[in-house]
């Protein structure tokens, strides 16, 4: 919930740029010079006047005086409202790109129509160069689009690095075996440091490419080749991981010794009239044995295969009718057999009658609870399992309903809800995004030599909260990020719902559209904190009036452990630096002045309001760099200029 912006300040403000001081400022610096001087003049007037003792003379000067102060107040007023103050507003819509309002600059004679012409001349170039790059870019997107899809479906995790091992690029897998993987993160954060440092150390001695076994910090065994890169510069790295648990026995030599086993016990067992030899009875204890492990074995060889796969909810639900516009989440699952089977148990009950949606309900941190859902009684549960009896997948016919939730790990079992009834399957959750290319990238990350502060080079998380109310004693109830890296949206997004652990307000509800019922089973504030500070790590954070939403997170720190002691920038203050505080800063008016629309139904979540702020600064970078700010430290310092206005949200030195 963005807070509303703090009232203009009263107070002449300060902008950058060549000269200190504001034009309004300088004005009203000459003006009351002016009125000074008037006011020496007429006091002087006085004492002379006061010496002779000339009544009538005082008072023409007394009058004089109160007269210059009237027209030099009325005269700077008119300055300020109809010269200084335009030229403040047609200034901030040049350094932005935005086509100035005539109707605001009428008294600039032909200042003000000349500017609205060079913007509208510079807007037609731009457009003009524009298409002549989407029509040069074509062929360059079309091979980009190729590429990606490629890289996306790589069945192995893909990570590159540059030379101080910061990542520049990781695929959809690798996000999957290394949670927490980020552009412009380090590489050696995700992964136990001892391997990877000793196949460098083989690497340098000479070797092409090397193999190696490696742990993430979460424990998961991988994998892995690591090659050196020269395009990257030296020292550039590929890392291409697996999960080392493909290195198990195959299931078709697992299957045939479990056949082997089988055959060999069969006649035993025909053999079996009268006492039982002791030679006889060892070799079926030898064999039973030998099936049992091979049964065993293959068990786990099923349970592995799915989490090695990761499919959208958007794949696992085709054909089917949902109960409300589906999430966008990944699970671990192999999406053919999965949604095979879920079609053929919808058809099962639509046979009997039933008309099942899908819906989907949060079950632990990790996991969701798919659910197909009718009003009605519920399935028996040995007709369910005569269902799964069956091989619902004609890609894969050697496979039962049982076989295919065994290779996910999971079972499907019939519940009451209320008055209806479900078939409930709980599913793990993947990590990564399921939307866009499955690859995520920035090869001139490794070109930008030593971390940069200039503010088109800042690695960012753009981000907001929704709360119970605007109080310091109030909860947060959704938060959102995205990764901005050298001046663009890496895909990288962070969004969840919090359990406050209390009553939603409804006027809360009524500005953010949440409820009590939206936030049951949604992580509580711990757990959304802790993988917002792993999301965010050392970027600097973004916000639209920033103390207002900083101020929660730090509040929490006891409660939660997470720290956030980053950065902060805040668009209010930004926004202030090329309009002035004499303008209006809500997020609405900001959004409105540098062109960008905010769709109603976005407004008010912490998504819509995110991407908003997000586009917001980057609009505003080139305006901040027209004025002479371009660097982390000079907008900070800018900023606390205009603490009359909003506060500083960075923490002390």
């Amino acid at each position: 919930m963005t807070a509303p912006a703090p009232a203009p300040d009263a107070g002449p403000p300060a902008s950058g740029g060549a000269v200190r001081g504001s034009l309004r400022g300088r004005i009203l610096l000459m003006f009351a010079g002016t009125l000074g001087a008037a006011l020496t003049v007429a006091g002087l007037a006085l004492w002379r006047a006061g010496s002779g003792g000339t009544d009538a003379a005082i008072q023409g000067a007394l009058l004089a005086g109160f007269g210059l102060t009237g027209i030099v107040t009325g005269l700077w007023y008119l300055f300020d409202q109809n010269i200084a103050r335009p030229i403040e507003t047609l200034a901030g819509a040049l350094r932005t790109g935005r086509v100035p309002d005539l109707a605001q600059s009428r008294y600039l004679a032909d200042l003000g129509p000349a500017a609205h012409d060079a913007a509208l001349a510079r807007q037609r170039s731009d457009q003009a160069l524009d298409a002549a790059l989407q029509t040069h870019a074509a062929e360059l997107a079309r091979e980009k689009a190729s590429l990606e899809s490629i890289l996306a479906d790589f069945g192995a995790g893909a990570v590159m690095a540059d030379a101080r091992g910061r990542v520049v690029f990781y695929n959809a897998s690798a996000a999957r075996l290394l949670p927490g993987l980020a552009l412009d993160g380090m590489m050696d954060r995700l992964l136990t440091p001892g391997a990877l440092r000793a196949a460098q150390v083989r690497l340098a001695a000479g070797a092409g490419a090397t193999d190696l076994t490696c742990l993430t910090m979460a424990g998961l065994r991988l994998s892995g080749r690591l090659r050196p890169i020269d395009s990257m510069g030296e020292g550039g790295l590929l890392l291409i991981l697996r999960d080392a648990a493909v290195d198990r026995p195959a299931p078709r030599a697992t299957l045939e010794a479990l056949r082997r086993h089988a055959a060999t016990l069969v006649p035993m067992l025909d053999a079996l009239d009268g006492p039982i030899p002791p030679a006889l009875a060892q070799a079926i204890r030898a064999e039973g044995q030998g099936l049992a492990l091979t049964t065993r074995t293959l068990s786990q060889i099923l349970a592995s295969v799915a989490p090695a796969q990761m499919a959208g909810l958007d794949e696992l639900a085709a054909g089917l009718t949902s109960a409300a516009p589906l999430p966008r989440l990944a699970f671990r699952a192999e999406a053919a057999g999965l949604n095979a089977l879920l079609l053929a148990l919808d058809a099962r009950l639509r046979d009997r009658g039933h008309a099942p949606v899908l819906a989907v309900h949060p079950d632990q941190a990790d996991q969701m609870r798919l659910a197909l859902e009718w009003t009605g009684a519920p399935v028996p549960i040995d007709l369910l399992e005569a269902w799964l009896t069956d091989a619902p997948d004609p890609g894969q016919p050697d496979l039962t309903g049982t076989e295919i939730l065994a290779r996910h790990g999971t079972g499907i079992w019939p519940e009451t809800t209320g008055p209806g009834s479900a078939l409930v399957m709980p599913l793990p959750l993947a990590q990564g995004a399921v939307d866009g290319s499955g690859v995520t990238y920035d090869f001139a990350l490794a070109a930008r030599g030593v971390a940069s502060s200039r503010l088109a080079d800042l690695t960012c998380v753009v981000f907001d909260t929704e709360t119970t109310g605007l109080n310091d004693h109030d909860a947060i109830v959704q938060i959102a990020g995205l990764r901005l890296a050298r001046g663009r949206l890496t895909g990288e997004r962070f969004d969840t719902l919090v359990d406050p652990g209390r009553p939603i307000p409804p006027g809360s509800t009524a500005i953010h559209g949440i409820t009590d019922a939206m936030v049951q089973g949604a992580p509580d504030l711990t757990a959304a904190l802790t993988a917002f500070r792993h999301f965010c790590d050392d970027s600097v954070l973004i916000a639209h009036n920033a103390p207002f939403d900083m101020g929660f997170l730090r509040r929490a720190r006891a409660q939660t452990g997470a720290h956030f002691d980053n950065r902060v920038l805040d668009t209010v203050a930004l926004s202030a630096m090329v309009w002035g505080q004499s303008a209006v800063h809500t997020l609405d008016a900001l959004t409105a002045r540098l062109g960008i629309e905010i769709p109603p139904e976005a407004r008010h979540t912490a998504m819509g309001d995110t991407i908003a702020t997000a586009e917001a600064f980057l609009k505003l970078i080139p305006a901040l760099e027209a004025k002479g700010i371009t660097r982390f430290e000079e907008a900070w310092a800018e900023a606390r200029r205009h603490r009359g206005l909003v506060e500083d949200a960075n923490l002390p030195a």
